[in-house]
């Protein structure tokens, strides 16, 4: 007896029309890594303009995104395809976040504060 798995018509045609709709998309790679004084976020995405990709940093939320075109009713609308989003350590100074292209990938670099080596202070008692 021979076991085939069977999806509905509609199921196959809606994934279809989807990627169709969406132009079709490339698989982006995140890769996330960590050293001793700064973690780094690399980013390839096949067929997109790394000045079209959008990094913010939102109430202490780091997130990486562009912008895919649908053209829906002649009208023009922009629907967001998020790469990365993470919150970020309270050990990454914020204010020193930078990115850079290097080799056909977008470098996100988030350097450590003075809180990266822990934090100690002694705590009195009051009376």
């Amino acid at each position: 007896m021979k076991n085939t798995l069977k999806f509905p018509q509609e199921l196959m045609t809606s994934i279809d029309t989807m990627n169709t709709l969406n132009g079709g998309t490339s698989q982006p790679l995140v890769r996330f890594q960590k050293f001793q004084t700064y973690h780094q976020i690399t980013l390839r995405v096949p067929g997109i303009k790394f000045d079209n990709v959008k990094i913010e940093v939102n109430n202490n939320q780091l997130m990486i995104y562009y912008f895919t075109p649908v053209v829906s009713q002649e009208k023009a609308l922009k629907f967001p395809k998020v790469l990365y989003n993470n919150s970020i350590p309270y050990f990454v100074d914020v204010n020193n976040i930078v990115a850079s292209e290097q080799e056909s990938a977008l470098i996100v670099k988030l350097p450590f504060n003075e809180f990266a080596e822990g934090y100690h202070r002694d705590i009195s008692v009051s009376q």
